[in-house]
């Protein structure tokens, strides 16, 4: 009995030695570097997330929308002043060009209007208001026509030019009778010099844009 105890207190102690070795081994390699050499990182540096993140890129937006300080006169080819001018000189030969009445010389309405033309289209307008046939017809049936007008649109437009779409309505009287007559015309406006002059009128239904090419 005694040497079979002895036996096993030395298996004992060899067992623990054993046991000690590999615990040593297992803390060494834990500690030396990778087995493939260099100065490549340790296994708490290899697990340590990356602390710099790419920033998100910021996608546009594909819904239109209106800036607050959007300014569509930086887009034409005329400032607002010079755009107003233009309408407003449009509007108001339209107005003239359909207020007149049969009791006036003929010679003086073509001069108020050819006050708002161009030379050309000036002479133009005097042929037509003082062709003899139509001054007969509205003396004899006493026509009195008052005009007003609007600028409906902008048809086309550059730097020296501009073709308003104008509505236009007369008040007519006549011994034929009372009448309100509706129009729409195309009106060619172009610079001449620092000013505004009617270079063209035509019906707007006309198959024309008016004539934009002085």
């Amino acid at each position: 009995m005694t040497t079979t105890q002895g036996s096993d207190r030395r298996k004992g102690l060899a067992f623990a030695g054993a046991v000690v070795v590999l615990a040593a081994v297992g803390v060494y390699l834990t500690m030396s570097p990778s087995s493939g050499g260099g100065s490549g990182p340790t296994r708490e540096q290899a697990v340590v997330p990356s602390t710099a993140a790419a920033a998100p890129t910021q996608q546009p937006t594909q819904v239109a929308s209106t800036p607050g300080t959007f300014d569509v006169y930086q887009y034409l080819p005329l400032s607002r002043q010079e755009l107003g001018a233009a309408a407003d000189f449009a509007r108001r030969f339209t107005e003239s060009y359909g207020t007149f009445q049969y009791g006036e010389d003929p010679a003086a309405f073509a001069g108020r209007l050819k006050a708002f033309a161009t030379d050309d289209f000036g002479a133009q307008l005097t042929k037509a208001m003082t062709d003899p046939g139509l001054v007969s017809q509205n003396r004899a049936d006493q026509v009195v026509s008052r005009g007003t007008a609007k600028v409906a649109s902008i048809r086309d437009m550059s730097a020296n030019m501009v073709v308003f779409v104008v509505d236009s309505a007369r008040q007519v009287t006549a011994k034929s009778g009372g009448k309100t007559q509706s129009d729409q015309y195309a009106v060619t406006v172009v610079k001449v010099g620092t000013d505004w002059r009617i270079y063209d009128l035509e019906p707007a239904d006309a198959g024309q844009d008016g004539d934009s090419s002085p």
